[in-house]
């Protein structure tokens, strides 16, 4: 009997987390016309999953998973479709939400970096805590985030599934054009070498020090006859919620050398990654590293911390730092930019890293656990 299986795709214009529903529902549509498919969205977001098999439809929810609504109104709402499951793409679970459910954690830096520890914090802590403990399973997107769920949150092996995101199709299959690339970059005024960072800008991404180790590489290379105007180029959201950042700038008195330029389109992105003289990610914490593999799938070289959990998705495909030591990160910057044979090895050991991960092998393992669980409510 074919199951009813709800997504929560409000996300999908997210970073990150929206690169997980855009393309795990895709692969879903082109993998699985048995199943019956409601995808939960925005009702102004219908568009970011058009396309799709006649299996799925979309049906319209104009909460989003903030505040205290959503504890009411989305339990609710997902009873009225009747599913035989649901899955929540990332760990935002209504305090009533209905069962089964399966939920994706991609990374617990809501929990570890805080903002603050205040009573908010305790509330999504235990909301956190939760949504995971009455998961009938829970997905981890890298087995460093599987031991982060055991460690913190003493979730049992058993319930765990490791299942790896992977790049975007459109920085995989779609063929660098040079004319686009020059409108982009001349869009922006880009007529100079850059290092890009492209991901939300919060505490634990580390930026701060990657400005203040941009700001000793410049100083180096000041004058070079390649690199002595080189830029530092920052796409990412939510900056206005870190000043930390700003001041990093103002305190190395390179504000003229650094660019932000917030949230960009997925097709202006891969521009700048393909444009870009390499990719610096030296994050203190991270999920996977989905990040990084796209600017690899792009032909861009990659700086990017010695964490578990990124060694898991780049390999020995970059040049790893220490995240806490700006100049280990001005190191291996400078590797990658002033050693040819260095920079020429990484390109093609990242293309080739980057094209062991595929949407199509993720989706399988999905529909893999969707199954289990159905059949194991079935029994009992």
């Amino acid at each position: 009997m074919p199951l009813h299986i709800v997504i929560d795709a409000r996300r999908v214009r997210d970073f990150g987390i929206g690169t997980y529903i855009r393309n795990i529902t895709r692969a879903l549509s082109a993998l699985d016309s048995e199943n019956q498919y409601t995808l939960v969205a925005h009702p102004n977001d219908a568009g970011e999953l058009a396309g799709l098999g006649p299996n799925f439809r979309i049906a319209p929810f104009p909460l989003s998973d903030r505040g205290l609504k959503h504890n009411f109104y989305f339990p609710r709402f997902l009873k009225s479709l009747n599913a035989s499951l649901y899955h929540i793409p990332l760990n935002s679970v209504a305090w009533w939400m209905p069962r089964p459910y399966v939920v994706t954690i991609h990374d617990m830096s809501s929990l570890l970096f805080p903002s603050k520890r205040d009573f908010r914090y305790t509330v999504h802590q235990e909301r956190y805590r939760r949504g995971v403990i009455r998961a009938a399973r829970v997905i981890a997107v890298s087995h460093a985030t599987r031991r982060d769920l055991q460690g913190v949150l003493r979730i049992s092996d058993e319930r765990l599934s490791t299942i790896y995101s992977a790049p975007d199709p459109a920085f995989t299959t779609v063929r660098d054009d040079p004319e686009q690339r020059r409108q982009i970059l001349d869009r922006y005024s880009i007529s100079y070498p850059y290092i890009l960072y492209a991901g939300t800008v919060r505490v634990h991404k580390n930026v701060p020090r990657l400005v203040e180790a941009f700001a000793v590489l410049r100083h180096k290379l000041e004058n070079h006859p390649v690199y002595h105007d080189l830029r530092l180029v920052i796409i990412g959201d939510e900056l206005s919620k870190n000043p930390a950042v700003r001041r990093a700038v103002a305190h190395s008195r390179i504000e003229s050398a650094v660019r932000f330029l917030g949230f960009v389109p997925i097709e202006t992105l891969r521009v700048f990654y393909c444009a870009a003289e390499t990719f610096a990610f030296p994050t203190l914490y991270e999920g996977f590293g989905l990040a990084p593999l796209e600017a690899m799938a792009c032909g861009t070289p990659v700086v990017a911390s010695d964490l578990p959990s990124l060694v898991e998705a780049v390999g020995e495909a970059a040049e790893l730092v220490s995240p806490d030591n700006v100049f280990d990160i001005e190191r291996g910057l400078r590797e990658v930019l002033l050693n040819d044979v260095r920079r020429e090895w990484l390109k093609e050991a990242g293309r080739v890293q980057a094209q062991r991960f595929h949407w199509e092998s993720t989706a399988q393992q999905v529909l893999a656990i969707y199954r289990e669980v159905a059949a194991k409510t079935t029994r009992n």
